[in-house]
């Protein structure tokens, strides 16, 4: 089922709808993610350690103090903690958010007629994708800030998982199939402000580049780079804040927090507004390498699919 629509530029190309491009292309976007966070996981590790570190006596610790405590107290392989729990996370947040971002997007385009969509229409496309992306993977993603915040409790008080899929049956079995939700609402919010930034801002700016200036940029690796650097910026921008209280809700013991805003509202009375940006360096530091080295990985992955289906 297609039929001929003018894309950017006047070309007339024959578009299907997004059912019609096969499984093994929705799939790209959480393998691009998988690749990229396992390159970037580390950083993560770090900004989940800033988080969760509670402001009292002591001074809140910066980027690299904290790489050198963790590196110190329990090794430099704490770095990759919960790194199983990461791709697994990847596995369904992205593969799911990428996936329904295409064929939203496809949808759209192929009812239209053709052209592109506006910016409003990315954005809103992007932020139902992350939604999406968010319900379903919110258990991983529990899994993940528990192995990675496991090293700073007390000994005692440490779980100890020995993998993602230990973590989640764990979790399912002694507290509760709602704790593997826990977070999800401000995770919903924070996936589609994050999918809205990544993926539509990379859109956006990668549209911008090819068309506004005057040749300077080509569909390659250039353009690739400099587009997504500026998606993990608005990105880093629009999420953390929900990051700090999503991460707070699910590293917690049961019983902590009554839900989002009481979280939010305990941190604001007890450290103020600027707890809530909390880790932002490192979390751009890790959102910009990891954004762009998904939409790279994303945009060869998307040539080798296209090579491997005309042929």
């Amino acid at each position: 089922d297609f039929k001929v629509i003018t894309v950017m530029g006047g070309e007339e190309v024959k578009a299907t709808r997004p059912a019609g491009r096969g499984a093994m292309f929705y799939l790209l976007g959480g393998s691009s993610s998988m690749m990229a966070a396992a390159c970037t996981h580390p950083l993560d590790t770090i900004k989940v350690r800033m988080q969760t570190f509670k402001t009292g006596a002591s001074k809140p610790p910066g980027v690299f103090r904290t790489a050198a405590s963790l590196v110190s107290k329990e090794g430099f392989f704490a770095l990759y903690k919960g790194l199983s729990a990461s791709l697994g996370r990847q596995a369904t947040y992205s593969t799911m958010r990428f996936a329904a971002y295409d064929y939203i997007k496809g949808e759209l385009i192929y009812r239209k007629g053709g052209g592109d969509l506006s910016v409003a229409e990315r954005f809103a496309t992007g932020m139902t994708a992350g939604g999406l992306g968010g319900l379903v993977g919110t258990p991983m993603d529990v899994c993940n800030v528990r192995m990675q915040d496991d090293g700073r409790l007390p000994l005692k008080q440490r779980r100890n998982y020995k993998h993602v899929f230990d973590a989640f049956m764990r979790i399912f079995r002694e507290e509760g199939f709602g704790k593997l939700y826990s977070g999800v609402a401000p995770n919903i919010i924070r996936s589609m402000l994050m999918t809205a930034g990544q993926i539509a801002s990379y859109d956006t700016f990668k549209q911008l580049l090819l068309e506004e200036t005057k040749g300077w940029f080509k569909d390659d690796l250039k353009t690739h780079f400099v587009a997504s650097a500026l998606a993990g910026g608005v990105a880093t921008l629009l999420t953390q804040p929900v990051d700090v209280i999503k991460t707070r809700l699910m590293a917690s013991p049961p019983g902590t927090y009554n839900g989002a805003m009481h979280c939010a509202m305990t941190t604001l009375k007890a450290e103020s507004f600027t707890a809530f940006y909390k880790g932002t360096i490192p979390a751009y530091t890790r959102l910009a390498p990891q954004t762009i080295l998904t939409f790279v990985f994303l945009e060869q992955l998307r040539k080798l699919h296209k090579s491997l289906t005309e042929c």
